[in-house]
């Protein structure tokens, strides 16, 4: 788009910038389009990529909207480069997962026998919306005695066809936490920061930098196994000291891409909630 730097389209109202292709998106890259959005007075802006950083939501979007701008990420399908896709109009861009969760802060008791404030997160919902092929391509291109597993709408759908063509539909995903391989939680997530380390292009020296952004590190995490298939829904209580924090929580899906949410917990000195 002619005047724009970081922008390469306009969709719906909203302007739309396109990530690489080769490399995820950076939190570099989504600051350099807030930047932009600030001096022209942008407020909707979608932005397509093929990945996105780990650890890069939901804090650069909460720092977007802080400033009155409305980003909202999509991943590109793998379908933007099969033409019948195209030509069919089957593309579909969707949204990056979405993470619900609920802090339980345990109050403490004083005395010989005291017990500490803890917390406990229990993960309550994880949506996706993925979309690979569609169920009306599949049963018309599927031939008898053959299946095909397709990705709609944030469901996983084995498609069938019988020797008299007859097509069933078995649903697959059928709960949410089918999509949930491995999910995780960080009860201090500011506790470290990100620093890297970068030339000074003045004096040549190597300097450390904060990056703004912070490192999760693993507090607790329950995962699926081959021959165990369950997953806990709720972490142990964190044991933590009075006042406010800020409670990570990373869920990684079937398909490998991870998704983090940050939720705000303030702890009184009895342990109770502000």
């Amino acid at each position: 788009m002619e005047n724009f730097a970081a922008f390469h389209g306009k969709k719906a109202g909203r302007l739309v910038a396109v990530g690489p292709v080769n490399l995820p998106v950076t939190r570099l890259f989504v600051e350099e389009i807030i930047l932009e959005c600030r001096r022209k007075h942008i407020t909707r802006v979608d932005i397509l990529g093929f990945e996105f950083e780990m650890g890069l939501f939901p804090n650069v979007l909460d720092e977007a909207r802080a400033k009155g701008i409305d980003i909202a990420p999509k991943y590109i399908p793998a379908e933007v480069f099969d033409k019948r896709a195209v030509e069919k109009n089957q593309v579909v861009f969707h949204d990056v997962a979405a993470i619900e969760v609920k802090p339980h802060v345990r109050e403490g008791k004083k005395g010989s026998a005291g017990v500490p404030p803890a917390v406990a997160v229990e993960l309550t919902d994880f949506s996706v919306f993925y979309s690979q092929d569609s169920i009306a391509n599949a049963e018309a291109t599927l031939k008898d005695k053959a299946s095909r597993i397709v990705v709609e709408k944030g469901q996983i759908v084995k498609v069938s066809k019988d020797k008299n063509g007859i097509v069933t539909r078995e649903t697959l995903t059928k709960n949410w936490t089918d999509w949930i391989d491995y999910w995780a939680v960080d009860f201090n997530f500011e506790s470290k920061r990100e620093i890297i380390r970068v030339r000074n292009e003045e004096s040549g020296e190597w300097e450390e930098r904060w990056t703004g952004d912070y490192i999760f590190e693993n507090e607790w995490q329950s995962f699926r196994t081959k021959k165990d298939r369950s997953l806990e829904l709720k972490s142990i209580f964190h044991e933590c000291t009075p006042g406010r924090r800020k409670i990570a929580v990373k869920v990684v899906d079937i398909f490998g891409n991870d998704t983090m949410t940050i939720v705000d917990v303030s702890i009184g000195k009895n342990g109770g909630k502000k």
